[in-house]
């Protein structure tokens, strides 16, 4: 039941009430003096307050009473109750934020059938915020996890594809994301959702090579009731389920030629239709598209249309292979190290001079997703927190240091670095900090959401500061050799001076 502040200058109507408000089994705390109920609204804080408007013949204090009570934290809310009523005071108490208006005398059925609905609108109220608050949480949940930020990198080739995904993202222009099996094809598809404006809609990605064509055509389309065996009821397509949102279809190049036209039609009309139905149906949807092979070269093969692949490669995004970018991969160990201990030990991972070395020296076919896949196997098998070289894949390490033997002199009781407290902000770790440097005090901490501009411009000044090192401070060979002006230079690094956001 609920907590009831009742407030009423008439000391009978007080009692009649508030026996009334116990027998139905609600907490009431009663009072004649509009000040002494004032005072207890803070510390009682009551679901529900019944006042009389006038005290003292002034509706100031019945008003005070109806405002803190809505100021509250939940708002109360508010029944108000008067002997002078008329079409104006109602008007003024309902404008001043009270939920129901009773006018002197009313009958208890009265009472009781407004205190039910004025109780039963404030749990409605509480419900929605409950979900609101929820519906946020998971939503920031999942702006967190497909943040820009996720997308590791300070490469020069990293730097392109982060300045092309911050120029499209709002836009609803066809995005075709291409680059080799690994190198988060989906990744950049789903922070790219995530951060537009279609972020709260849904996100549907479809694996194109994973289903043959006659059900991806239903899977895509949707289909009719009797439309083929087994159709026994309407289904509606994943371009449907996606209204409002984004489609992503993963290997595109390997659809059949008829819903290469089917999708063509889609691209060019936005409208769908189902299998076994002739009515189209209009669909709000962005289509990211992607391939691990160049599409031109299925277009010469005549296994892809040409006028499809046009209509795709609207704003293409080119993912670089992970041995284009091995600047990155002490950033990715890093990422993936993240928040990782050992459970012998309890302690964050290190990784040892040699096993970094063998990571940052291998070709990765499988790039990032199979550097991921070596670390979790390293993590595993490592019988403390610091990784060697013999818990990396043995294929990887023999490959390798049979390419380069230098790597076996590296030394694989030394740290490289930790990677854990390094990871708190990936685009941070630039160089191998000290090999003895500690975590730092106070245990792990929370990784910064920072403006995507932020975090493109600190890329930008870290590869430019990178440059200047291997020119030994030559500005002007600097800017030769990464395409800018020595003014541009200047400029740049200016900003940093100045620390501007």
């Amino acid at each position: 039941m609920a907590k009831v502040l009742l407030v009423d200058d008439d000391l009978t109507m007080v009692q009649m009430v508030s026996e009334l408000l116990r027998q139905d089994g609600h907490e009431v705390f009663p009072f004649s003096s509009g000040s002494a109920a004032l005072g207890a609204l803070s510390t009682q804080s009551p679901d529900l307050v019944i006042t009389d408007l006038y005290f003292d013949k002034t509706r100031a204090a019945g008003l005070e009473v109806v405002h803190q009570a809505r100021a509250l934290s939940p708002p109360a809310v508010v029944i108000v109750i008067t002997g002078f009523g008329t079409i104006e005071t109602a008007v003024e108490a309902m404008k001043n934020g009270a939920f129901d208006y009773l006018e002197k005398p009313f009958k208890v059925d009265e009472l009781k059938l407004c205190v039910q609905r004025a109780l039963a609108y404030n749990a409605a109220l509480a419900e929605r915020d409950a979900a609101v608050s929820e519906t946020n949480y998971l939503r920031k949940q999942l702006r967190k996890k497909y943040e820009f930020s996720q997308l590791v990198g300070s490469s020069a080739p990293m730097l392109e594809v982060f300045k092309m995904i911050e120029r499209v993202t709002d836009t609803d222009s066809t995005i075709l994301i291409l680059g080799e099996s690994g190198t988060g094809k989906e990744l950049v598809a789903r922070a790219l959702h995530f951060n537009s404006r279609r972020q709260f809609a849904p996100f549907v990605p479809v694996n194109c090579s994973a289903l043959p064509e006659t059900l991806l055509e239903s899977e895509l389309f949707g289909h009719r009731r009797g439309a083929f065996t087994g159709a026994i009821n309407d289904k509606k397509g994943l371009f449907q389920e996606a209204e409002g949102g984004t489609i992503f279809l993963d290997e595109v190049g390997s659809m059949s030629a008829l819903l290469q036209s089917r999708l063509l039609r889609v691209l060019q009309e936005r409208e769908v239709r189902r299998v076994g139905e002739n009515t189209p149906i209009y669909v709000n949807v962005r289509v990211v598209a992607a391939s691990n092979e160049p599409l031109e070269k299925r277009i010469k093969e005549g296994t892809f249309r040409e006028d499809l692949y046009y209509r795709l490669n609207v704003i293409p995004i080119q993912l670089p292979s992970l041995r284009e970018r091995r600047d990155d991969i002490p950033l990715l160990v890093a990422h993936f190290l993240k928040g990782k201990v050992n459970p012998r030990t309890n302690q964050p991972f290190l990784v040892s001079k040699r096993a970094k070395g063998i990571l940052c020296a291998h070709d990765w076919p499988g790039n990032v997703r199979e550097l991921e896949n070596a670390l979790e196997r390293a993590a595993t098998l490592c019988d403390g927190e610091l990784i060697r070289a013999a818990d990396l894949p043995p294929g990887i390490v023999a490959a390798t240091q049979r390419a380069d033997p230098a790597l076996v002199q590296l030394d694989d009781n030394a740290p490289a670095i930790s990677f854990s407290a390094a990871a708190v902000a990936p685009y941070s770790m630039r160089a191998d900090p000290d090999a003895n440097a500690a975590p730092p005090a106070g245990g792990p901490v929370s990784e910064p959401i920072i403006l995507l501009k932020t975090y493109l411009r600190q890329q930008e000044r870290l590869y430019l500061t990178r440059v200047l090192e291997q020119v030994h401070g030559d500005k002007a060979k600097a800017a030769m050799l990464v395409g800018i002006s020595v003014a541009t230079l200047y400029r740049k690094l200016s900003e940093e001076e100045d620390g501007e956001p």
